[in-house]
């Protein structure tokens, strides 16, 4: 009998599924803004080629939680 047991993502995994999931000429750029609280100190945006630059995403409390708000925005671009 198989198993099916789903393991938690780590941050690390997080990061790794994100990234490969942006194209290679896509702009990634990443800020931490600098005395804001530990709950939204994180925005990002991503410049995708033949498209005017989106606007940051709003602050988010970790990196790769403010990396997804751009693919996500990133993707409303195209659609």
């Amino acid at each position: 009998m198989s198993h099916n047991y789903a393991t938690p993502l780590t941050p690390e995994k997080r990061l790794a599924r994100v990234l490969a999931r942006i194209p290679a000429p896509w702009g990634i750029h990443i800020e931490r803004l600098p005395g804001v609280a530990d709950t939204a100190r994180w925005q990002a945006r991503l410049d995708v080629p033949g498209q005017a630059a989106p606007a940051w995403t709003a602050p988010a409390p970790t990196m790769v939680d403010a990396l997804e708000q751009a693919w996500r925005q990133a993707r409303a671009l195209l659609a």
